[in-house]
């Protein structure tokens, strides 16, 4: 898919190598979409610029009233982040709404600005709350309004050799309120046929009334080439108290905004009538005060340990340039080095065709079936959405490796939820099975003793085609139990 795959390790590395391939090379974070897009044979590329060594620029913080957010931030680190949560809750719940966790791992928010489409979960409350970018390039910085960065359908106003190094969000205040609100064909997975975002500053003009709104905000995507605000819904509330009238009023003018298209996931008309009733429900909740139902207490992430890949790393300090000739990594515990052409392929073919490692598969190539879901770090990660050099001085574990984790004793027996597979009967052809254990064992590190809500969302990501989920989420459940099992076992009683 490429021919030279590079790593700078600082940010000013990385800006003068972008200089000197302007037009010629593509960078790489998380890689969800440029993969995508590489192996489709969209916007081809003979180099890649691999940026996540540069552990600068992967940063959430908050500096006043402002949350920073770096351009390796992935939509994990936003939904783990108590200052987004508090400060920028609908950023966070559309980060929640990105794809699966695998995907969340790995993705970034600056990523999913970039590449400008109207269905990006991120753009819509980014626009809502007003952000900023920080582009920088070898001859400087400058600051942007996001309203200002997208020019048209997919199109930015990025300048050749230029990258987005920060967001800047100015955080709620006392008397704001917003939320993000997404509807798609499944609950993981799913590209938005309509979401919107909503931000409201209250008032408060008379002792014990209800507040009525000072300034509204409504972002809405997936109704234009560009996200979009709802400008007659915005100056109707104005002034006004959030009542089920007044509601319905907003939504009704929303949807007299838009001149949404027809698709294979909704008509003009569809979309339209769905603004108004999503408009209407979010105002309600903002109303009501229950703009956080439904934020999970403790997100699932499946990402443990330090998943942090940092600049200086072994085989990488002494390394004379950029270019990852040889792939120096550590794959279930053990050295190996992949050279020839595996700097160029993805992860999943590398430890496939390379590495000899087939137990992970390629069901899509989209990062949308699982089935190639492996640990990059302490991360499960999409193996066919991972460029393949960012195994370079890591650790990778496949199903090959896991019965060797440290849940697994002794060393030789099955990992828990292998054996939980088993008893519950929850494998049928077994394609998809390692990509279920990988994203399951993962969310037993994380968890130890999860809900089943929990595992549903650790595999939202993990399709089955053969069979249904319930006994695979039995499994789950079950392996959980593994230790109260061996303790009835070793007291004599009944498994």
């Amino acid at each position: 898919m490429w021919q030279t795959y590079l790593q700078p390790r600082s940010l000013a590395e990385a800006l003068a190598l972008l200089a000197a391939h302007a037009g010629r090379a593509r960078l790489v974070a998380g890689g969800t979409d440029v993969l995508v897009e590489l192996s489709r044979g969209v916007r081809p590329t003979e180099t890649l610029i691999d940026l996540t060594r540069l552990s600068e620029l992967k940063y959430v913080r908050r500096v006043g009233d402002t949350i920073h957010i770096g351009a390796l931030a992935t939509h994990n680190d936003v939904i783990a982040s108590a200052e987004c949560v508090q400060g920028a809750l609908p950023l966070a719940q559309a980060c929640w709404e990105v794809g699966a966790p695998p995907i969340r791992t790995r993705a970034t928010v600056v990523g999913n600005l970039v590449t400008a489409s109207p269905a990006n979960d991120t753009i819509t409350p980014l626009m809502a709350l007003g952000a900023e970018l920080i582009l920088a390039s070898a001859n400087g910085e400058r600051v942007l309004p996001l309203h200002e960065f997208y020019t048209g359908f997919r199109t930015t106003a990025l300048r050749p050799g230029e990258l987005v190094r920060e967001v800047r969000v100015p955080a709620l205040g006392a008397t704001q309120r917003g939320l993000f609100i997404k509807l798609g064909l499944r609950r993981a997975q799913a590209i938005s046929v309509i979401d919107l975002a909503i931000v409201l500053t209250l008032q408060t003009t008379e002792l014990n009334s209800p507040p009525s709104v000072a300034n509204a905000r409504i972002t809405l995507g997936c109704v234009a080439p560009t996200i979009v605000h709802a400008p007659s819904a915005e100056a109707f509330l104005q002034g006004k108290v959030l009542d089920a009238a007044t509601c319905a009023e907003a939504g009704r003018l929303a949807a007299a905004d838009v001149q949404p298209i027809d698709d294979v996931r909704g008509s003009a008309g569809y979309r339209r009538t769905t603004v108004a009733s999503l408009l209407e429900q979010g105002l309600l909740r903002l109303a009501a005060g229950s703009e956080r139902d439904g934020w999970p207490s403790t997100p699932v992430l499946l990402e443990t340990g330090d998943h942090q890949i940092l600049a200086q790393t072994e085989g990488l300090v002494d390394r004379p340039s950029a270019v990852v000739a040889a792939i120096a990594t550590t794959i279930n515990g053990r050295a190996c080095t992949l050279s020839g052409d595996a700097p160029s392929k993805s992860l999943l073919d590398a430890l496939r065709e390379d590495a000899g490692l087939t137990g992970a598969k390629e069901g899509c190539a989209e990062g949308e079936c699982g089935a190639c879901t492996v640990w990059l770090n302490g991360q499960a990660v999409m193996a066919c959405l991972t460029p393949a050099g960012q195994a370079h001085g890591a650790q990778v574990t496949t199903i090959e490796g896991l019965s060797a984790s440290a849940n697994a004793a002794p060393p030789a027996a099955l990992h828990p939820l292998q054996a939980a597979f088993i008893r519950n009967a929850a494998v049928q052809c077994g394609f998809c099975i390692p990509g279920m254990l990988m994203a399951g064992a993962k969310l037993l590190d994380e968890q130890p003793h999860p809900t089943r809500e929990q595992a549903q969302i650790a595999l939202s990501g993990n399709i089955c085609r053969c069979t249904g989920y319930r006994k695979i989420l039995d499994a789950v459940l079950d392996a959980a139990d593994e230790p109260n099992r061996a303790n009835v076992a070793t007291l004599g009683g009944e498994v």
